[in-house]
């Protein structure tokens, strides 16, 4: 518990500025203190014996769309940096999706629906996998990552990259399907949601997406030395917490023109993507993951559980 109370006062000033930048005047964090404490020290505490000055540790972090995975991996990299004095690495999966140019091919080539960013099939696998290759290298060299811009719905220009100059002791890896599994063929057979009954009748889509799972998206997950899984309670729960993360982008943004900002019923459309996959990791993460944490309605860690 010393070490915790140590850690605490060390990191305090840092991770309270970070949570302030991240609130609205309608939308405040509720207990800071409890969740650094009771949860991200511990975990942080988790990472830093995993890791080895050698070898680049690579975690994941899953968790469904809106759960809160950029704030997390934002506080735990604070804490990794400044206590345990780590060379911390973060970036998303949605870093990694595929031009708006590649996409309109894919979706020509396979399946309408693949022009929408979001499902296994849009990111440029081959990328990652060439970038945990690298990162993880003896002889390192400094590294570009790809950054995506949601709010025009493609990469950033080049000059605009990440870039990794030293080799990072931790990458953290985050994403919404981060970990996730395939389904067997019959499940794929029943539509799941509306959108699916409407846009995906033959299930050629979702056939698809499962595919990339059981393939390229295994060899890519197996690179994780760990996953950490925000689990929410249910799929209408991160609906809403997706509304509420589009407008608040939305207020970020809104003096800027040509966005493609969401409306409340494009994002329940662009959540019905994610359904299938988000509910069957509500089960298969539960076996997977290293460190569940347990998310309560009011978008807070109520409980956390060790397993590897």
């Amino acid at each position: 518990m010393q070490e915790v109370n140590d850690c605490f006062s060390e990191v305090k000033k840092d991770c309270f500025k970070f949570i302030s930048s991240q609130e609205t005047k309608k939308d405040k964090f509720r207990n800071k203190e409890k969740m650094i404490k009771s949860f991200l020290i511990p975990v942080s505490q988790w990472i830093s014996k995993k890791s080895n000055k050698k070898k680049t540790l690579v975690i994941g972090l899953a968790g469904g769309q809106g759960s809160g995975k950029t704030t997390i991996s934002s506080i735990l990299s604070i804490i990794l940096k400044k206590y345990f004095k780590l060379n911390v690495f973060i970036v998303s999966i949605d870093d990694f999706y595929k031009t708006r140019k590649d996409r309109k091919m894919l979706s020509k080539k396979k399946h309408p629906l693949l022009m929408t960013r979001g499902v296994p099939g849009t990111h440029d696998v081959n990328l990652m996998l060439s970038f945990f290759k690298k990162i993880k290298l003896k002889k390192f060299k400094s590294l570009e990552a790809p950054k995506f811009n949601k709010a025009i719905d493609d990469r950033y220009k080049k000059s605009l990259w990440y870039k990794i100059k030293t080799k990072p002791d931790v990458v953290i890896f985050e994403g919404w399907c981060v970990g996730a599994r395939a389904q067997s063929s019959s499940q794929l057979k029943k539509p799941i949601n509306s959108f699916e009954k409407v846009y995906d009748q033959g299930a050629k889509w979702r056939a698809h997406v499962n595919n990339q799972l059981k393939t390229k998206y295994k060899t890519l997950f197996n690179q994780l030395d760990g996953l950490l899984y925000l689990k929410a309670k249910n799929f209408n729960l991160l609906r809403e917490w997706r509304l509420k993360q589009e407008r608040k982008l939305w207020i970020q943004t809104k003096n800027k023109k040509n966005l493609k900002i969401m409306s409340s019923g494009d994002v329940i459309n662009f959540m019905q993507t994610y359904q299938r996959i988000t509910q069957q990791m509500f089960k298969d993460a539960l076996k997977i993951s290293s460190i569940i944490m347990n998310l309560n309605s009011n978008h807070q860690i109520e409980k956390i559980k060790f397993k590897k």
